[in-house]
């Protein structure tokens, strides 16, 4: 028997070992992106509801997220939550944005 042929096969077998780690890292990656993405969608959202509650104005309608407003003085502050579940685990995403409330 030569080593050509005890060889056979077994890029076969590391490529199928191999390939069910490659479909978790690719899972994993997008699942980071994903709340990544909402973590900015949360800095967004909170800016924009701060300026309008600094304004006067109505808040922003929003899916997804819950707003909580807090007025100190001349402070407005408003404060986005998202929840979301991603392979299994929660991830509470918070993020604070103040603004100075405009005169009436």
């Amino acid at each position: 028997m030569t080593r050509r042929s005890r060889d056979r096969g077994s890029s076969t077998v590391e490529l199928a070992v191999s390939l069910p780690a490659i479909a978790m890292l690719l899972v994993v990656g997008i699942g980071a992106l994903a709340v990544v993405r909402d973590q900015i969608e949360c800095v967004d959202v909170a800016r924009e509801a701060a300026r309008a509650a600094a304004r006067g104005e109505p808040l922003p309608a929003v899916s997804d997220t819950s707003l909580s407003v807090n007025v100190e003085g001349d402070l407005v502050q408003v404060t986005a939550r998202r929840h979301r579940v991603i392979l299994g685990h929660s991830f509470e995403i918070v993020e604070t944005a103040v603004a100075a409330a405009e005169p009436a």
